[in-house]
């Protein structure tokens, strides 16, 4: 079988050798994602090092564990840090330099050798040189105490080489711009060489240039060493002044100093720290220590409804002792899956497990089987989403410029293999070689949510043979939720997905940072997440055209419209792009209410949801005329010849012509709606989605509940894409997806995409937004430009005069209206009996009740459908009289339902109904002795009524 090559992961270039001053061995290299086959081959490919060279790195590194071990116990004691991550070699260089350097630029140490670093520095830096042991120093510190944080580290590093370039520059100008004729002797005295290189091109403008220039660079260097936002300065400042002030502990002990003393309260948290109190700024409004005000609901990406991570050992149990770590459920099933294939010791499950199994060590240990994974995508640059500013026709003479990306924050670094990961690799060998299945894992790729491993067949194997063993897979993975695709889409391999025991959370800001997203600066692109492979998924609505997500409560639907609406409104300006929001629950959009992107209030009434559709019906024929009045086919061809002043209207119109911005329509609950007017809703949806691509408008429609009742043949045969979360069953994975596979999801974001265009459903793990994120968003789009409604979306409903053509027939219209409303049967035949009226009376009120949208057409012989239900009657009585409808139904509509308590309860009856049952029971009685026909005394048999023995 020819072997598969992989190139090199990424996460390899952190495993270095003992000269980067990190003190690992080629052999260490497998954390970081090759293994120790890896280890090995460098072992032999690099040459051997004398023994002079490996004593004094041997001797250097043991100096760097010692003044190491001494710095990290200052302070917070960090002294328990993995060996594997210390940098001390780094470090101790970092520390060396800089004393190195201070004995002659602090302490004026003498010598020819110092004379000639003093040279070289001096002369390179000027005085600047006195900050460089400072910079060095600091470094230093934190690469003894934070070695892990190479972000943080980079950071400090590059403020520092900014600060510096930026004070040779400024000192060049403040030593009086000494040139290279003037002697060295000058440059030393100033900014050296360094600062005159920096400072003589912007000095010719004028001198104070650079002094601005540098002057800011300087500021903004100082900045990135602290890690501080702009917006920050002032509450930084202010903190900083209340500590040293001692202003936080005034305020933590001025509230018991006179008031009554109610320590009895608080005698359960006097081991407890007091927190110092701060205040938060959120949104333009201070908040003080309202613990409320802290943050969102919706700010947490996982939630579980059993808490057991942290909860205490059962009684009698086995209790971690104080001062060691509690080991998480990641590490626990890792250790469960060593010990079932023999990897684990024995005494690191017996640590680990919580009832007292016999362990009994296996027959024959499957040795580790390390295979490549596939690298996992690079994190977003950090640099920023572009921007666009955009010159808008809505309102006149104003600049909109787009959210910036700090208001998303950056998810988590992905990790591309862990110990988990091995340890299954390991499970599913020893599994193909039980059964006797000629089958390799050749690889795995890591996701956030899910690992796909990849499992090639040998010559002559069948793929059933892998599929069949479904069940004892997931018995050897210790997972229930293993997923098997057969092949690989554009692979010649089986791949098997088994959940990560430690899930990764996907942020919204990286996806859109992502080079995907850079790729185009299309307004209706968003970001849905990440796949199986770890790759960031990005989607255009405008080709979908249309969007059906569905899914189970919980499930991460409401997520993903949050993520799809934060995408859009970050990437497109309000003359791009106009939402239509539905909203039936009334609290899932609330946030984005007075958006600029909002063509008209979200709509949370199903009844104007239904008007706000047929509206979007109307809108699409408008758009449609023009396109064909000017000969193009789709809105964007419009919108550029309208933009490059190609479309003039006819001669003699007063109309301007301006482009079309799209138009999103997002339903949050389709169910709501087709459960209230489901002719209607179905309707509009059906002809929206059959012809308004061309034009502009998409459809997004989300539920909760995908039955064939809300999701009909029609919608889904027009709505192309589909987005399915985990569901309850494999029915309601064939009603959304037409085919099973959304059941065996994971829930919690985890989803199968699939486009319009696609054969295979692709699986993903959504974007996460919190709610602080969507809020800080809203607030800058709502600060750019006010929202401005139209008035035809969904209008108010007038009060109705009583229509000319009722007549004197409005009584018994009212009486027909009860009766076939209350029945629902709908029949002229039954008017004439019930009302006693003739064909001719009872044909026309039956055209009136068809005119008000109480029946339906008719159709021959049969009986007509009834289009109100009795929950709505009392607004259709009331929409006959001319009058507003009334917000609890009157005693008159009330007493004509069949239920006795809201007759009760509306009406005020008083009457008995144990003694109205007795009545109606004696009355059937004897009406049946009545029909009988036959005497007491003759009748020796016993009636209905008797044999129930009441």
């Amino acid at each position: 079988m020819a072997t598969r090559t992989t190139s090199a992961p990424r996460g390899s270039s952190n495993s270095k050798t003992s000269g980067s001053g990190s003190g690992r061995t080629p052999a260490k290299t497998g954390r970081s994602g090759t293994g120790a086959a890896r280890g090995k081959q460098a072992a032999v490919v690099e040459p051997q090092q004398p023994w002079i060279l490996r004593v004094l790195a041997g001797v250097w590194l043991g100096i760097g564990h010692v003044v190491g071990a001494g710095v990290r116990r200052i302070g917070h004691d960090v002294s328990d840090l993995d060996p594997a991550d210390r940098r001390d070699g780094a470090a101790l260089f970092n520390l060396a330099l800089g004393v190195f350097i201070a004995t002659f630029a602090w302490w004026g140490f003498k010598g020819w050798f110092p004379d000639v670093v003093y040279s070289i520095v001096n002369g390179t830096f000027g005085w600047v040189s006195l900050l460089l042991p400072l910079m060095l120093f600091v470094c230093a510190f934190r690469l003894f105490r934070q070695p892990w944080d190479s972000r943080g580290n980079n950071r400090v590093g590059i403020g520092f080489l900014i600060m510096t370039f930026a004070g040779t520059g400024l000192a060049h100008i403040i030593g009086g711009q000494p040139t290279v004729a003037d002697g060295f002797d000058g440059l030393r005295r100033a900014g050296g060489m360094l600062g005159f290189l920096a400072a003589s091109p912007l000095a010719a403008i004028h001198p104070a240039v650079p002094v601005m220039v540098y002057g800011a660079l300087a500021f903004v260097s100082l900045l990135i060493v602290t890690a501080t936002p702009f917006g920050a300065i002032p509450r930084r400042i202010r903190g900083a002044y209340e500590h040293l002030m001692g202003v936080d502990l005034v305020d933590a002990g001025a509230q018991h100093d006179d008031s009554h003393d109610r320590s009895y309260l608080y005698e359960n948290e006097a081991a407890v720290e007091p927190k110092k109190k701060r205040r938060k700024r959120f949104f333009g409004k201070d908040h003080d220590d309202d613990p409320t005000l802290e943050g969102y609901v919706g700010d947490e990406a996982f939630e579980h409804a059993i808490v057991d991570d942290d909860a205490p050992p059962a009684k009698g149990g086995p209790a971690v002792p104080p001062g060691v770590r509690r080991p998480t459920q990641a590490e626990i099933a890792v250790e469960k899956i060593k010990a079932a294939q023999g990897l684990g010791s024995a005494k690191a499950v017996a640590d680990n497990a919580t009832e007292a199994i016999p362990l009994v060590a296996p027959a024959a240990a499957v040795p580790p089987v390390i295979v490549p994974s596939a690298p996992v995508s690079p994190p977003p640059p950090p640099t920023p989403i572009p921007q666009r500013t955009e010159q808008l026709s809505l309102a006149g003479d104003v600049t909109y410029t787009l959210p910036s990306s700090d208001n998303l924050t950056p998810g988590s670094i992905p990790k591309e293999r862990t110990e988990a990961n091995d340890a299954v690799v390991a499970a599913l060998t020893d599994t193909m070689q039980q059964f006797n299945v000629d089958a390799t894992v050749t690889g795995f790729s890591r996701g956030p949510t899910v690992t796909r491993y990849e499992i090639e067949l040998a010559p002559g194997t069948k793929v059933e043979r892998v599929t069949a063993l479904s069940k004892n897979i997931s018995y050897a993975v210790a997972s229930s939720d293993v997923r098997i695709l057969s092949p690989i889409p554009g692979k010649s391999a089986i791949g098997i997905e088994i959940p990560n025991t430690d899930r990764e959370t996907v942020s919204l800001g990286d996806v859109l940072r992502s080079q995907n997203a850079r790729r185009t600066d299309h307004p209706m692109v968003m970001g849905v997440g990440k796949d199986v492979e770890g790759g960031y998924v990005v989607a255009n609505l405008a080709k979908m055209p249309h969007l059906l997500v569905a899914g189970a409560t919980g499930a991460g639907k409401s997520s993903f419209v949050n993520s799809m609406i934060t995408s859009i409104l970050m990437r497109a300006t309000p003359d791009e792009v106009r939402m239509v929001m539905v909203d039936p629950k009334r609290v899932e959009l609330t946030a984005y209410e007075g958006v600029p992107h909002l063509i008209t209030p979200i709509i949370t009434n199903p009844k104007k949801a239904a008007e706000a559709l047929q509206w979007v019906v109307r809108e699409m024929d408008a758009r449609y005329d023009d396109l064909a009045n000017y000969g193009f086919k789709h809105i964007d061809d419009f919108n550029k010849a309208v933009r490059a002043g190609k479309v003039l209207p006819p001669v003699d119109s007063k109309r301007v012509i301006k482009p079309y911005p799209y138009l999103l329509v997002i339903v949050d609950e389709l169910a709501d709606l087709m459960m209230v007017a489901p002719r209607d809703v179905e309707d509009s949806i059906v002809r929206i989605t059959q012809l308004a691509r061309a034009a502009g408008i998409h459809l997004v429609l989300a539920t909760q509940r995908p039955s064939v009742d809300v999701v009909t043949g029609l919608i889904k045969a027009n709505v192309p894409s589909r987005m399915a979360f985990a569901t309850s069953s494999v029915t309601d994975s064939r009603v959304v997806l037409d085919q099973p596979g959304a059941e065996k999801l994971i829930g919690q974001g985890d989803a199968l995409f699939l486009p319009m265009g696609a054969s295979k459903a692709m699986r993903v793990q959504g974007a996460w937004v919190t709610e602080s994120e969507i809020h800080r968003v809203v607030e800058h789009v709502k600060g750019q430009l006010k929202a401005v409604y139209r008035d035809d979306v969904a209008p108010e409903a007038q009060k109705k005069q009583i229509d000319d053509d009722i007549g004197d027939d409005l009584e018994v219209l009212l009486q027909a209206t009860e009766l076939v409303v209350t029945t629902q049967f709908g029949s002229t035949s039954m008017l004439q009996r019930k009302l006693r009226v003739g064909f001719a009376k009872a044909g026309r009120l039956m055209d009136l009740l068809e005119s008000r949208g109480v029946v339906g057409p008719s159709e021959g012989s049969k009986a007509r459908d009834v289009l109100v239900k009795p929950d709505d009657l009392a607004p259709v009585l009331a929409a006959m009289k001319g009058q507003d409808a009334p917000a609890i139904p009157d005693a008159h509509t009330a007493a004509l339902s069949d239920n006795a308590n809201a007759n009760i309860a509306v009406g005020g009856y008083a009457e008995d109904l144990v003694a109205a049952d007795l009545e109606r029971r004696k009355q059937a009685t004897e009406y049946h002795d009545g029909a009988d026909g036959l005497d007491d005394e003759d009748d020796g048999g016993e009636d209905a009524w008797s044999l129930t023995g009441r």
